[in-house]
């Protein structure tokens, strides 16, 4: 079997996202990748301890140490480069990667979105606001999309995307949870391990 595609985690909070992606590996159902570097850009992210517990490295990369956005990036895009990594997950990461960043890796970062793209979604567009814009709109489904990320918020190629009933009563609370549980947990796992076999691939064909 091909070599495993290393993946990095990009955190900011809880890191629920990324259990589901510990748990989906955990189950031998990330069969062409591996978690290998969680990096939170906050200290006292919980997704730290669920990395740790999982026994991944991380690390902790604050924006208030760099007199710039281009340092605090390139400091990310060392360690990166340090570990061989070949895939960038966003999980609850709650920074907007510049241009330069992006170029860097085309189609090697992937991004789960609370929301059917291209519905809700862009530049202010995020956490219970996206819930909240929904339930204000009046649809009667949502879901959640995962995409590669470019230099336009939210813009990138979608690669995978699941539907959820929005119910009478919901709060954005609600939906933001049924949300996760439906939709964002299972799809982003599963759009990991697609990408991860075709880069798997891609490098197999290249070495032939």
């Amino acid at each position: 079997m091909a070599e495993k595609t290393k993946i990095a985690v990009l955190v900011s909070g809880g890191g629920t996202n990324l259990q589901a992606l510990i748990d989906f590996e955990k189950s031998g159902r990330l069969q062409h990748g591996k978690l290998c570097l969680v990096i939170s850009d906050n200290e006292n992210a919980f997704a730290l301890e669920r990395a740790k517990k999982a026994q991944i490295k991380t690390s902790v990369i604050l924006k208030r140490n760099f007199e710039s956005k281009k340092a605090f990036e390139e400091a990310i895009i060392k360690t990166l480069e340090e570990n061989e990594i070949e895939l960038i997950i966003l999980a609850g990461f709650m920074k907007i990667l510049s241009e330069d960043f992006t170029k860097r890796y085309p189609e090697r970062i992937i991004n789960v979105h609370p929301s059917l793209i291209p519905s809700f979604c862009g530049e202010g567009f995020y956490g219970l606001k996206v819930h909240e814009a929904a339930l204000g709109y009046g649809v009667k489904v949502t879901g959640a999309t995962v995409h590669f990320v470019n230099e336009i918020p939210d813009g990138g190629r979608i690669i995978l995307q699941k539907a959820v009933e929005i119910k009478e009563g919901d709060t954005p609370e609600i939906l933001q949870k049924r949300v996760m549980e439906q939709a964002e947990w299972k799809i982003l796992p599963a759009a990991a391990e697609k990408v991860c076999k075709e880069i798997s691939e891609n490098r197999q064909g290249a070495l032939v």
